[in-house]
C-alpha cells in the first residue's frame, strides 16, 4: 500500500523539475509549501494530460465515489489495486477515462515486528520525483461543492520493499508517463504492462523516526535517517 508521501522541494525547484523533466506547460501550484508527511485527505501534486499537453495541480488524496454520502468516504479508498482497477465498479470508469500521475519525493512504509512498527523512507536513485500511477474522479456534494480526488495504484512489492511490506505504489519510468496518461483504455494489455514493481536497484530505503507515525507531525525531522 501507500499511505504517506513527501514533497520536500522549494517551489522554484519544483517548478523547474516539472518544466524541464516532465514538460509541464500549465501549473496551478503557487500555494505550495514543502511537505514531509502527507496523508490521505490532503492534497497531492498530480499531473493530468489532455490535448493541450501536461498540466500540474492538486487532487485530494482519497477516491470519493459518486454515490458517497460525504467526502469522508475517500479515506477508505486512498489506494486501488492495479490487478483489479480495470474491473472494479468503483474504479473502472476512472481507469478508462481519468488516469493521472501523483508526484512525490518519497513515500513511507512500515515494517511490523511484533507490537512495534518501524517506518522507512523510500526514494528513487535516478530522479528527484517519484511518478506514481493514479486515477481521479470528480465528486459533487449535496450543497453543490465539487471535489477532485484520487487513488494511487499499488502492485506487488519488489525485492527491496518486500522485506518490510508486500505492496508498493506503481511507480512509472520516465518514458512511461505519456503512455499512462494517453493510452486508450481498450489497450488494457499495454496499460497492465506498466503496473509492476520498480527496479529495486534504482531505489533507496532507510529507517526514520516514529514521528512519521503521527499525521499531525509534518517537519524535516520526518525524513532524517536514524
Amino acid at each position: 500500500m501507500c499511505g504517506r508521501v513527501t514533497l520536500e522541494f522549494d517551489l522554484q525547484t519544483l517548478k523547474e523539475i516539472l518544466t524541464s523533466a516532465y514538460h509541464v506547460g500549465q501549473m496551478t501550484i503557487d500555494d505550495y509549501s514543502p511537505r514531509y508527511n502527507i496523508s490521505p485527505g490532503q492534497p497531492l501534486l498530480s499531473l493530468l494530460g489532455d490535448d493541450d499537453g501536461t498540466r500540474a495541480g492538486w487532487l485530494k488524496w482519497g477516491f470519493i465515489p459518486s454515490w458517497a454520502k460525504s467526502e469522508n468516504e475517500g479515506y477508505k479508498h486512498f489506494n486501488a489495486r492495479s490487478e483489479s482497477v480495470a474491473e472494479k465498479p468503483m474504479f473502472k470508469d476512472a481507469f478508462a477515462h481519468r488516469r493521472c500521475i501523483v508526484m512525490a519525493g518519497s513515500f513511507y512504509e512500515w515494517q511490523h515486528t511484533g507490537s512495534t512498527k518501524q517506518p522507512y523512507r523510500i526514494q528513487l536513485k535516478d530522479q528527484p520525483l517519484m511518478p506514481m500511477a493514479a486515477i481521479w474522479t470528480p465528486y459533487s456534494s449535496a450543497d453543490g461543492n465539487k471535489t477532485y480526488s484520487c487513488a494511487i495504484l499499488t502492485t506487488d512489492s519488489n525485492d527491496k520493499i518486500r522485506r518490510i511490506h508486500p505492496r508498493m505504489p506503481v511507480i512509472l519510468r520516465h518514458e512511461e508517463i505519456n503512455t499512462w496518461l494517453s493510452t486508450p483504455s481498450a489497450d488494457l494489455e499495454k496499460l497492465q504492462s506498466l503496473m509492476r514493481g520498480y527496479d529495486p536497484l534504482q531505489m533507496t530505503m532507510y529507517p526514520v523516526s516514529s514521528l512519521v507515525n503521527s499525521t499531525k507531525v509534518d517537519s524535516p525531522e520526518c525524513i532524517e535517517a536514524l
